[in-house]
Formats: C-alpha cells, structure tokens, sequence
C-alpha cells in the first residue's frame, strides 16, 4: 500500500468534507454514521493500479468482527480533471464502510442516489486513461482501427472484437 502525501491527503480531506455533506443532505446518514466516516483514515492505491478506483480495507479482530483498516482511492483521481468522479468514488466506498459490503441491488440503488450523474458514468475514461497511460503497445485492427492498449505485444494471437481481424502490434512510441 503506498502513502499518501501532504497534498494527497489535503485533497482527499476535502473530498471527504463534500461526500459527507452530499450524504448528509440525501438523508443517508445521521451524526453518529458521520462520526464514523469522518474518522475513517484514508490511504491511496498504487499508481500502477488500473481496473481498481477505489478500496475498502477491512481488519478482522480478535472476535472475528471486521473493522474498516482504510479507505484507499487511486492517486490519479486526486487531480482537478477527475476531481468529480474521485468524490462519486469515496461515497462508494463510504457505503461499504457503512456496512454495503456485497455490490448487490440494495448497494447499487444506494449508489444511484449520488446527484451527479455525469461523475458516476466516469469509470470506464478513468481505467481508459489509466491503461492508456501505462501501455507501451497498442494492438491495432487494420480494418476499423480500434486501438487496445496494453503493456505486452499480442503476438498475432488476438482478433479485433468488433471485426474478428488479427491485431497488430504498434509499439507506443512509433505512435507518437
């Protein structure tokens, strides 16, 4: 697990102080439920992460009760541009904290009641931008030229989802 820095955690503080009003405000929580969120401690995932956002880390203790360890949110939505969608993240994380843990119909009806659409539709151009980021090849189909970023060569051994041609690999930096 990597640290947060002083200006990671400040940035995440204040996501925090804008999720708990949100949540107070859609009457989700009352004053002890805040209590306990405000006290969460709050932690980032490794830059390298690319399919995960966000984390609940859970503790076990000695009676086998589970105790919320951390929340922890991906260092890359700590910046302006996806400032939005790391405040949708920490509110689903703080469901789980609040005791959601299975992503089932009750989770997600909770989860559909954060007011700003537009945040909640961003995960899939977040992990885009993650793999995107860290490819060093493309897989390319010379039909319809979709591009599939990734970190190894393909090989000739994968076909394109859409037309079922082979792809072919593009080393990222011949792209640019």
């Amino acid at each position: 697990m990597a640290r947060a820095d002083a200006s990671q955690q400040t940035v995440m503080e204040h996501h925090r102080t804008q999720v708990l009003a949100t949540m107070r405000a859609l009457e989700l929580i009352d004053a002890q439920a805040e209590s306990m969120l405000f006290n969460v401690r709050l932690g980032v995932l490794r830059s390298s992460a690319t399919q995960r956002h966000g984390a609940t880390r859970w503790v076990r203790e000695t009676n086998g009760a589970l105790t919320v360890d951390v929340v922890d949110l991906h260092p890359n939505l700590l910046t302006d541009e996806w400032s939005d969608y790391a405040q949708f993240v920490l509110f689903h994380e703080f469901l789980h904290v609040l005791g959601h843990r299975a992503h089932d119909s009750a989770f997600r009806t909770l989860e559909r009641s954060w007011p700003d659409r537009g945040a909640s539709q961003q995960g899939k151009a977040f992990t885009h931008a993650r793999r995107m980021a860290r490819a060093t090849w493309h897989w390319v189909c010379t039909s319809c030229d979709q591009r599939f970023p990734r970190q190894r060569r393909g090989g000739g051994r994968y076909l394109c989802r859409t037309c079922r041609t082979v792809l072919v690999d593009e080393r990222v930096q011949d792209i640019q």
